[in-house]
């Protein structure tokens, strides 16, 4: 454990331990803690007590005293910042998204960003990619709290009142078969899933005047498109021809054909690649501008799409359009996952069936139901039942990522389609389940091996890509990159922060740094050096050099393959609409983004997920808002 993440541990402690004595203020604090989760009512299925006081005197004991008192809600009590149960909770009714408790928080606490100026550090708990969040994602008062960062990364971070606290993300939801809901809500549509794709979906729905609700399983929203890190492919933008760019979308579709080797369906691709230039639009009118422009593998021409401040393009658009969803008046829950399919008996969707975490099981009727809840990568047993070489694989993959879109449509006789696709992110960091963009090696940055070697173009597909590091010793390599990537690649910065990048005043000291031999990696820089003045990789045939590597600094990442994403879902038409294993449209429902397949064929190139997700999803949106 090194020196720095103790003291921050130490830190965090006492800052919670010290909030928790300031005396409560008078009125809340206006903060965007309360905004990440729309303040929408929602009737729970707990009747009110009928008494004066909601909560027994014996129900407050058992958390002023004995074993539950070790937890936060007893610590509160115990340092008098807390008399009762009511100083926390208004009634005995709560949420599921637990609005109530969080607002009471940052009444308290004051708000996420407040509370991280009290935390900073190397690694600062409260903040972070995901945004603003709810403090009982980390914080919970009677049970042992986990800081949630802890699910993905390998952080040495102590949280108060902190336990041995084991998740369990996969859940088999034929259990609720035959479950009985015990409340019954109408709506218009409901979108399962908070990434880009129901984001987009619900936004589109709400503006033909349609009441959404949305519906998330995890304790956040964002989904795997709050960890994108590279960009949005687009093809013939305003922002291509500003640079002079010839790229079409007859090349974009070509590109993603060849990088699916071309089992992806035709039609899909085409309306991703016709669409993509519409969708930078649509972006751009919510506030959400993809202006920078950057080489992606596998791409005739620059065509990724990222934010011009060099932020992740993933937290970026999270962002964006959890403020349009917020503005717009969608009724987003968390906490709140969706466990069976309703149909009629023309097997046509008319709702689902939820499972809150306080309110039990419920029922909601819908006009229509847009599948949005991603992939499978997080589930490991599924990937391997289809890819036996990936058993026992990292994943970069959020870990509510289980494959509950696919499992909730094929229930109802939706058919799927290459479900055998499921491919490797060829460059998460080691260390950390973060991918290095393409954007890195665009930019100027090479891979290099333990012999100090490149061994294959920087730029070429994913699945080639993953297969050549595969084969290189210890199954990793190095990216290796100056100062020209690192002050031109904003999201470089974050590598940093988790301390996973090695640094050298020359080359001779990041090869003792890396434990590789200098006078090769010397020799390697130099090689291709000569190549970028010459404009062609005699070596590898890489077609993007940007520029030499001079420093004054170098730089390396260590990489290595993960499971990243999945190919194979759902199988949709044109319209978004889902099909059955007949090959009729299943009335009703809508899907989009990873939870359906055909779109990429056997191998995704970067930077098509988050156009898909923004494409379909408008596509679905609009579909299943005009549904008669």
């Amino acid at each position: 454990m090194s020196k720095k993440l103790i003291i921050l541990g130490v830190i965090v402690i006492a800052v919670i331990v010290v909030i928790a004595l300031i005396p409560k203020k008078e009125k809340a604090v206006e903060t965007a803690s309360t905004e990440s989760v729309p303040q929408v009512e929602q009737q729970e299925t707990v009747a009110p007590s009928t008494s004066d006081s909601v909560f027994s005197p014996d129900m407050e004991k058992s958390y002023a005293e004995g074993e539950k008192a070790a937890y936060l809600s007893g610590i509160h009590m115990k340092a008098g910042t807390a008399d009762s149960c009511s100083s926390c909770h208004s009634s005995n009714i709560i949420d599921d998204s637990e609005r109530d408790i969080n607002a009471k928080c940052v009444e308290c606490h004051q708000s996420l960003e407040e509370v991280a100026k009290l935390t900073e550090g190397e690694i600062n708990p409260h903040s972070s990619h995901l945004g603003t969040m709810n403090c009982t994602t980390c914080h919970t008062g009677h049970t042992p709290s986990k800081a949630y960062c802890l699910n993905c990364h390998e952080f040495d971070m102590n949280i108060s009142a902190g336990g041995n606290v084991e998740n369990v993300w996969y859940e088999d939801l034929s259990q609720y078969d035959n479950a009985t809901p015990t409340r019954v809500e109408k709506t218009d549509i409901v979108v399962v899933g908070t990434g880009a794709t129901g984001f987009t979906a619900a936004i589109t729905a709400l503006n033909k005047g349609k009441k959404v609700i949305m519906l998330e399983k995890m304790p956040i929203v964002g989904g795997n498109s709050q960890l994108a890190a590279g960009g949005m492919n687009a093809a013939g933008t305003r922002f291509q021809k500003a640079k002079n760019i010839p790229d079409t979308p007859e090349t974009m579709f070509n590109d993603t054909m060849k990088g699916g080797k071309n089992i992806n369906n035709p039609e899909l691709v085409k309306i991703l690649a016709n669409e993509s230039s519409n969708s930078i639009e649509w972006l751009a009118s919510i506030d959400a501008e993809l202006g920078f422009i950057a080489m992606g593998g596998g791409a005739t021409y620059p065509r990724f799409h990222g934010p011009t401040s060099g932020d992740f393009v993933g937290p970026f658009l999270s962002a964006k359009l959890r403020t349009k969803v917020a503005e717009d008046g969608a009724d987003v829950r968390v906490n709140s996952k969706v466990v069976k399919l309703l149909t009629n008996e023309a097997g046509d969707v008319t709702g689902v069936l939820v499972k809150g975490k306080h309110s039990g099981i419920y029922q909601i009727d819908a006009k229509a139901v847009i599948l949005a809840s991603g992939g499978f990568g997080a589930n490991n047993d599924l990937v391997a039942s289809y890819r036996p070489d990936a058993k026992g694989v990292q994943t970069s993959n959020q870990p509510g990522t289980q494959g509950d879109g696919v499992v909730l449509g094929t229930a109802i006789g939706a058919a799927t389609v290459d479900m055998k696709e499921i491919q490797l992110n060829p460059t998460m960091l080691v260390g950390s389940p973060v991918i290095v963009s393409e954007i890195v090696r665009g930019a100027g940055g090479i891979f290099v091996n333990r012999e100090g070697k490149r061994f294959i173009s920087e730029l070429t597909t994913r699945d080639v890509t993953t297969a050549a590091i595969r084969e290189q010793t210890g199954a990793s390599c190095f990216i290796v990159f100056d100062d020209t990537v690192r002050n031109n690649v904003k999201q470089t910065g974050a590598f940093f922060q988790l301390g996973k990048v090695k640094q050298g005043k020359s080359l001779d000291e990041l090869a003792n740094a890396l434990g590789i031999p200098a006078d090769a990696l010397n020799a390697t820089v130099a090689r291709f050096n000569t190549m970028v003045e010459k404009g062609k990789d005699e070596d590898f045939g890489r077609h993007n050099f940007a520029q030499k590597i001079e420093g004054p600094n170098f730089y390396a990442i260590e990489v290595k393959p993960a499971i990243h994403y999945c190919m194979g879902g759902l199988k949709i038409d044109e319209k978004a609409r889902v099909i059955n294993t007949e090959g009729k449209v299943i009335k009703g429902l809508y899907a989009g983004g990873e939870v359906t397949g055909g779109v990429h064929g056997a191998n995704r190139l970067g930077g098509n997920s988050i156009s898909e997700t923004i494409t379909f999803g408008r596509i679905a949106g609009a579909e299943a808002a005009d549904l008669q």
